[in-house]
């Protein structure tokens, strides 16, 4: 069990530092765009869309983001797996988890706190995407405890750019 105050980024077996630093700095994984969605206002569905302009220090055009911080959410295809099974689903559609971009093959809480490529956009991890109440409507009962620990992150647009279904996500060097 983790110590009491532990960090995101610590380890609970009393690693040193620096190799908690090189550990981290560790991702050789691509992962890849698998769907963008925009909402044009809230309390609204995302459209899927091909491709989107993110704006640096805005959002991603046609969606009614606040830009900053939570310019854009992004979760992991791999999530979608997860949740749909604890719901005894045989999948679940991305538009009812009201993120921008579902990637696949590469961890989204590595890239937390971390300046990242989808395609040539740079963006930068900006914290955990946690679920809201409308998972439970989105979901049906358990919905929220269901996508508990598979909400994603959010991120800021560092350098803005056309982002499109099939990009490569990395990590910036």
């Amino acid at each position: 069990m983790g110590r009491v105050g532990r960090k995101d980024d610590e380890l609970d077996n009393g690693e040193e530092p620096a190799v908690l630093s090189r550990l981290l700095a560790a991702l050789p994984q691509q992962g890849r765009l698998e769907w963008i969605g925009l909402r044009e206002k809230r309390r609204v569905a995302p459209v899927r869309v091909i491709e989107a302009e993110a704006g640096a220090g805005r959002g991603l055009t046609g969606d009614h983001g606040r830009g900053g911080k939570r310019a854009v959410t992004l979760i992991q295809a791999e999530h979608l797996v997860a949740v749909a099974a604890m719901l005894e689903r045989k999948s679940l559609d991305a538009t009812l988890l009201r993120r921008n971009l579902v990637v696949s093959g590469i961890n989204l809480l590595a890239l937390r706190n971390r300046r990242f490529y989808v395609g040539a956009v740079l963006l930068e991890g900006s914290g955990h995407c946690h679920p809201c109440s409308r998972m439970e409507e989105a979901l049906g009962p358990g919905g929220f405890n269901a996508m508990r620990g598979h909400g994603g992150i959010t991120a800021t647009i560092v350098t803005g750019g056309i982002v499109r279904e099939g990009d490569r996500v990395t990590l910036a060097r």
